[in-house]
């Protein structure tokens, strides 16, 4: 069964201080974030306003939601204005029964997503510099020469909240991963004993097997080897996702007669294509990103720099109809696709899943 679910981001610049953090935490201090908000709904029957409005509407809704936190000192809102209760706040505001996710990215590097059952998904993300050479692939490969990344690594940790304001605190994050960081960064991997063949997936393991026994918490590593691809594991399974750019055309025609989206107008669209796969005991992947990207070339080709109310067969190339129309053609010569994200703008689309779960990617 395919889930769909509506995306969203708004962002809102705001002053706060954390009173419900220990006494020397530097958070107390009055302070600023460029805040985001991401909503994920499942969306009921007959709620769009038109076919292909879902995404603006809910769009629409959460600016209007979060415009009386932009310039504004959170405290004055919220009593204890944690990441955990803006997002309760939030989601109390929307007022929709479908809302799976709300999540505060309150830095580029972190964030919260609250579930539905009110459960917090803390998440940190971290860079380091390295080295790396794959010497299990065929020989010409490029990733068979010694090369190097700025590898990024998120920390993902899950804390049934139960009423309580806050869950794990970044700063205890940030100590479970120092003594990693003084490993990895600046350092041929392949030297690093357990890395010996350092794919992504195998960095991820590496990374969950030292953090796990220390950091209960922990839910998922995931591990950026470029910043269009990378590999999840949960301590069982492994997860990669392949993220493609599109400049694409497009026209709604069953807007509203003087509706803008009537006319032909365009996206960059942001696509993630997520697989999952049993690991190949002997590459160290799961499947190839090089592979990937070539198998999903053909339809690139047909959809980058085109008008797809055109090309598609489509009676409105919306995103809902668009994320499906990729699901069919991509599955055929991706069996192991089993989710799309796909964003008009950051933050801003849809979601089709049919398959495990994995956790959200920061905007």
């Amino acid at each position: 069964m395919v889930q769909r679910l509506i995306s969203a981001a708004a962002g809102f610049e705001s002053a706060v201080k954390v009173d419900a953090l220990p006494a020397d935490h530097r958070a107390r201090r009055l302070h600023g974030h460029s805040f985001l908000a991401r909503v994920r709904l499942l969306p009921a029957e007959g709620w769009e306003e038109f076919s292909g409005a879902a995404v603006d509407q809910l769009r629409s809704k959460l600016v209007q939601t979060v415009a009386p936190f932009d310039y504004a000192y959170l405290n004055e809102i919220l009593e204890t204005p944690t990441d955990e209760n803006i997002a309760r706040w939030i989601r109390a505001q929307l007022g929709y029964s479908g809302i799976q996710q709300v999540g505060i990215q309150s830095t580029h590097h972190s964030g919260v997503d609250l579930d539905a059952q009110d459960r917090a998904h803390v998440w940190r993300r971290y860079r380091f510099e390295a080295a790396h050479q794959l010497p299990k692939v065929p020989a010409g490969h490029k990733c068979g020469r010694m090369h190097g990344h700025g590898f990024e690594v998120i920390i993902h940790a899950h804390s049934p909240l139960e009423g309580r304001d806050l869950g794990i605190d970044f700063d205890q994050i940030d100590a479970y991963w120092a003594p990693l960081h003084q490993e990895l960064h600046l350092a041929c991997l392949n030297d690093i004993h357990g890395l010996s063949n350092p794919t992504s997936e195998m960095i991820a393991g590496w990374i969950w097997n030292r953090l796990k026994p220390c950091m209960t918490d922990l839910s998922w590593v995931t591990v950026y080897e470029t910043a269009s691809c990378g590999a999840h594991f949960d301590g069982r399974l492994y997860r990669i996702w392949k993220e493609i750019s599109l400049d694409s055309a497009v026209q709604l025609s069953q807007a509203p007669v003087n509706d803008p989206r009537r006319r032909i107008h365009g996206h960059t669209y942001t696509l993630r294509l997520h697989l999952s796969a049993p690991l190949d005991q002997v590459m160290g992947w799961t499947i190839d990103f090089g592979d990937v990207k070539t198998r999903f070339d053909p339809i690139f080709r047909q959809i980058d720099h085109h008008p797809l109310h055109e090309c598609l067969g489509l009676k409105q190339a919306d995103c809902t109809s668009f994320a499906q129309w990729l699901r069919d053609e991509t599955s055929q010569v991706i069996p192991e696709l089993d989710r799309i994200d796909l964003y008009e703008t950051p933050g801003c689309g849809v979601i089709l899943s049919w398959g495990g779960d994995a956790p959200a990617l920061p905007i």
